[in-house]
C-alpha cells in the first residue's frame, strides 16, 4: 500500500499522455511533441570537447556544492549581466533545477507553509511541492492580458502569517511571458514589505524576442537577504539531460542548509558540470543563433495560431513556449483524441492540456501549453495538422 502523500501528487501535465502517443507510434504514425520542452536544436560542441578533455582515471564523488571552478564560471556569468555581488560561495550546484527548487521548498518552509505563485505554473512545481508538503496559493494572471501580474494589492490579500515567498519564473513557462523591470519591483516592494523570500527561476534568461530585456531579482536593490535564484543548464546548453541545476542566493543560512541537503544526496553530477563550465565559457559562439532560432519558431506557431478560428493567445516575449486558448472545452479530451482518433497522412500532434499547469481547479481546461521545439518544417505542419484536428474535434 503506498503512501496518501505518494497518491496526491499529481501527475504530469507534460507527460502524462506519453502512454496514448506510444500507442499511436505503434500503429504507425508520426507524433508530432509539442508538449515537452525538449528542444531539438544540438547541444553545442563546446559542452563535449569539455567531458572529452576530462582525464581522470576514476570518476569519484565531487563536493556536494558543486566543482569549485565551475561554481566560480557560474559566478562570473551572473557578473556579466549585472549581479556584481554573486561570488562562487553564492552558487550551490543541483542535479537539475527540480532538486533546486524542492531542496528550496523545503529550507524556507515547514511543512504546511505557503507560497505565492503565479498561475498557470510550470508543472514540477505544482508536484515537487506536495513532496515538500508545502501550499501554493495561486495569483491569478491571463491570456488576454499576456499573464502579466495582477495588481500589488491583488497580490498581498493572497499573504498570511504562512506565507514563505513568492515564485517567479522569467521568461515564463509555460506561457512565455517576460516580465518588466517594473513588475520585478513590485515584486521585491511586496517581499521586502512583508519579510518574505523571492523565489526566481530564471532558466530561460537568455530566452527573450523582439530586443526584450531581462531583469533578474539580483538587480534590484535592497534583495540580497530574500533573493533566492533557480538556474540550470538544461535549455541554456540544451542539455536537458545532464542534470545540472544551481541555486544562487546571498543569504548565508539558506547556503548552510542547502549544504546540509547537498550532503545527504552526496553531490551532483561531475562530468557534465565539466561540460557546462566549458559551455558557459563559450556561450557567444551560440547563444545568439539558437536565440534567433527560437523567435523564427515562435513566428510560426503564433502565425498558424491567428489562422485557427476561436484561438487566442498573446505574441509570446521569451523562453520557447505559448499558452493559448483553443475552440474546444476541455484541450486533454482533444489531446488524447488527437492521439487516438485522428491523423493526417500518417501524422498526428501532441499537446500539453494547460489545466495542469493550473493550482486553481477547472481553471485552463480550454488552453494549451505548445512547445516550439521543432524545426520549422516539422512545426509549421504540426500546427496546421492542430487546425485540422480542431476542425474536425468540432465536429463531433
Amino acid at each position: 500500500m503506498t503512501s496518501k502523500r505518494a497518491l496526491e501528487v499529481p501527475k504530469s501535465p507534460i507527460r502524462k499522455l506519453i502512454p496514448y502517443a506510444n500507442e499511436a507510434k505503434a500503429r504507425g504514425i508520426k507524433v508530432y511533441h509539442l508538449n515537452i520542452g525538449q528542444p531539438d536544436i544540438e547541444t553545442p560542441q563546446i559542452f563535449w570537447e569539455g567531458i572529452q578533455n576530462y582525464k581522470e582515471k576514476v570518476l569519484a564523488y565531487g563536493p556536494s556544492d558543486g566543482i569549485s571552478d565551475f561554481r566560480e564560471t557560474v559566478a562570473q556569468y551572473y557578473q556579466s549581466f549585472g549581479a556584481a555581488q554573486v561570488q562562487a560561495s553564492n552558487v550551490f550546484v543541483t542535479t537539475g533545477g527540480s532538486e533546486a527548487i524542492l531542496f528550496t521548498y523545503m529550507i524556507i518552509g515547514d511543512i504546511g507553509d505557503e507560497f505565492l505563485i503565479l498561475e498557470p505554473a510550470y508543472a514540477n512545481y505544482l508536484s515537487l511541492a506536495s513532496i515538500a508538503q508545502v501550499k501554493l496559493i495561486p495569483i491569478p494572471t491571463k491570456v488576454e492580458e499576456g499573464f502579466h501580474l495582477p495588481s500589488q494589492a491583488e497580490i498581498e490579500k493572497l499573504i498570511t502569517p504562512k506565507t514563505k515567498g513568492i515564485i517567479i519564473c522569467t521568461p515564463n513557462n509555460p506561457t512565455g511571458t517576460v516580465y518588466t523591470k517594473s513588475e520585478m519591483e513590485l515584486i521585491a516592494k511586496i517581499a521586502l514589505k512583508h519579510n518574505i523570500f523571492v523565489i526566481s527561476d530564471e532558466v530561460y534568461r537568455e530566452f527573450l524576442f523582439d530586443k526584450k530585456k531581462h531583469t533578474s531579482i539580483f538587480n534590484i536593490p535592497g534583495m540580497d537577504k530574500l533573493a533566492i535564484v533557480i538556474d540550470s543548464v538544461s535549455k541554456r546548453f540544451s542539455a536537458c539531460g545532464a542534470r545540472i541545476g544551481f541555486v544562487v542566493t546571498k543569504n548565508e543560512n539558506i547556503l548552510k542548509s542547502l549544504m546540509v541537503y547537498g550532503m545527504a544526496r552526496l553531490c551532483p553530477p561531475t562530468v557534465e558540470q565539466i561540460g557546462a563550465q566549458n559551455a558557459f565559457k563559450n556561450m557567444q559562439d551560440f547563444i545568439p543563433q539558437m536565440i534567433q532560432e527560437y523567435e523564427s519558431r515562435r513566428n510560426i506557431v503564433y502565425e498558424e495560431l491567428q489562422k485557427i478560428k476561436g484561438a487566442f493567445a498573446r505574441l509570446p516575449e521569451g523562453a520557447f513556449y505559448m499558452t493559448c486558448r483553443l475552440p474546444v472545452s476541455d484541450t486533454e479530451k482533444f489531446a488524447k483524441w488527437m492521439l487516438t482518433s485522428f491523423n493526417v497522412n500518417n501524422k498526428t500532434t501532441m499537446i500539453a492540456p494547460a489545466g495542469g499547469f493550473y493550482i486553481t481547479s477547472e481553471k485552463g481546461n480550454n488552453e494549451a501549453r505548445i512547445a516550439y521545439v521543432l524545426n520549422a518544417t516539422e512545426l509549421r505542419d504540426a500546427m496546421q495538422i492542430l487546425s485540422k484536428g480542431l476542425e474536425e474535434f468540432s465536429k463531433l
